[in-house]
């Protein structure tokens, strides 16, 4: 069965991302920290498909503040497809020089925030833009992809680097460049994406890790709780004080 087959490929991805991304991802993590730790901002970023970890991580239950979504609407809103911010669109304002820094130019940042990408080829402009823009105000770069696969792929940008070759420290999804994994027969292209897949582990790899170094430094967390559990009275007095807490960090931005 195929649906065997993504799945053996999908459990492939997460072992190999166990073996082989544990330190950069501790890496990752600390640096993520620190900034956290500062009341500044983790800003996490992506385009397509790659604002879906971003979308993952918070608000959300299990998650807590200190990371900020960066979601452009006509880089990520799909679901019309043709017609009005179609796949048409997205595919040709990925690859524009300058978009980026026109969407860096809508908020304001500080050195001790950090800019976390997700991006699986690393070679669109976009990301580049918010990825060079992200470094000349100071803050690290994290960039989280298929960064072994997509060695030696070409850039877009004019700078001639791809992001993984922009960012301070990477973390290899280990997914294929294709994406897609499943061979169908009668067809030259393959079903099964596992970006996503992996993105998401890893979004849950890492933000794990950030809550337990932070805790480690004594360092009080705003989680997102779950606030449809029976019988638990304050959840909604806990969700309230982390919205409150975001809404006070965010003021700046």
């Amino acid at each position: 069965m195929l649906a065997n087959e993504w799945l053996k490929n999908a459990y492939s991805i997460m072992q190999k991302i166990e073996s082989t991304q544990s330190d950069n991802i501790r890496k990752a993590a600390t640096m993520m920290a620190d900034s956290i730790e500062t009341e500044r901002w983790v800003h996490t970023f992506g385009c397509g498909h790659a604002t879906i970890p971003v979308e993952e991580m918070y608000p959300r239950i299990g998650g807590f503040v200190g990371f900020h979504p960066i979601v452009e609407l006509p880089m990520t809103f799909f679901t019309g497809i043709t017609g009005q911010m179609g796949i048409h669109q997205f595919l040709f304002l990925e690859r524009v020089e300058g978009y980026g820094n026109a969407i860096m130019k809508a908020y304001n940042f500080d050195r001790n925030d950090c800019m976390w990408i997700f991006s699986h080829t690393g070679i669109n402009n976009v990301n580049i833009d918010v990825a060079l823009r992200a470094k000349e105000l100071g803050m690290k770069v994290i960039a989280y992809g298929s960064a072994g696969e997509a060695r030696g792929k070409a850039t877009r940008h004019p700078c001639g680097k791809t992001i993984f070759e922009i960012a301070d420290i990477v973390v290899d999804s280990c997914v294929p460049v294709t994406d897609a994994s499943v061979p169908l027969k009668n067809h030259p292209d393959k079903v099964g994406p596992l970006s996503t897949h992996a993105f998401v582990t890893l979004v849950w790899l890492t933000i794990t890790t950030v809550a337990e170094i932070l805790a480690d430094r004594g360092v009080k967390l705003y989680i997102h709780p779950s606030h449809n559990i029976p019988g638990d009275t304050t959840a909604h007095e806990r969700l309230n004080n982390c919205l409150d807490e975001y809404k006070k960090r965010v003021s700046g931005l």
